[in-house]
């Protein structure tokens, strides 16, 4: 698959000739309101399948992204308290095949009983880019989807070129502020958004500063966006059951 844009100052293309790792996002909602649903068997079964996952090559926690040496262990972003779904999260797979049925893996040991999920998958199209402090273990991450508006699809190539260097001085900003950007991945094969950036931050202030900056090159006049926040937590006490 090729890019929808070239390199840049700031990102770099994932892999050359190899085939690229798979992404695989997911934003989800409780749904075990009643006793019976889902109880500590199912997460159990869940857990076993992610231990799987990670022996089979997937990477389950962001910060391994950047820095290979840190643990597997799955994580994900709480994010109930500003987002009307409860956890989200990036994993990456080794390739879309097994992206596919790793999540049909995890639905069918019980997933689906204590989740209503939105599942995203895509390949991975530019490298991560580490920030000022890389490898520091910042606690919070921000997800960003988006897709390429009418006015980008008019533009010229070198119009978008143009726009392209104009946000990376947005995202050497973010770098400065300490931002760790896990590259970005291609999802417009199967889904309306285009791309998925995923970052490791500090906190929800750094997110508004970044965002900010991408307001004053005027990031968003070519695109429409999602943005979603929360603090990183082990994905085992994300998915507890509320009833014993």
């Amino acid at each position: 698959m090729t890019s929808l844009t070239g390199d840049t100052d700031v990102f770099s293309t994932a892999s050359s000739g190899a085939s690229p790792k798979a992404s695989v996002m997911f934003v989800a909602t409780r749904q075990d309101d009643l006793p019976g649903i889902y109880g500590e068997a199912h997460r159990r079964a869940i857990l076993a399948v992610l231990d799987e996952l990670a022996a089979e090559g997937w990477t389950l926690s962001l910060r391994r992204v950047f820095d290979p040496e840190a643990p597997n262990a799955p994580r994900a972003l709480a994010t109930g308290f500003t987002h009307s779904h409860d956890i989200a999260g990036v994993f990456e797979a080794p390739d879309l095949e097994s992206a596919l049925a790793g999540t049909v893996r995890l639905e069918k040991a019980g997933w689906a009983r204590a989740f209503r999920t939105e599942w995203l998958m895509g390949v991975k199209e530019f490298a991560p880019v580490m920030g000022k402090g890389a490898l520091t273990d910042h606690g919070w991450s921000f997800l960003a989807l988006w897709e390429w508006n009418d006015q980008w699809c008019e533009a010229t190539p070198a119009e978008r070129t143009e726009y392209d260097f104009e946000c990376d001085i947005a995202f050497k900003g973010d770098l400065a502020l300490g931002v760790n950007i896990a590259g970005r991945h291609r999802l417009d094969w199967s889904h309306g958004w285009h791309h998925l950036g995923a970052w490791e931050i500090d906190g929800p202030d750094t997110a508004d500063a970044a965002i900010r900056g991408h307001e004053e090159v005027a990031d968003f006049k070519f695109t429409t966006s999602r943005h979603i926040v929360g603090r990183l937590e082990p994905l085992a006490e994300l998915i507890a059951p509320r009833h014993a």
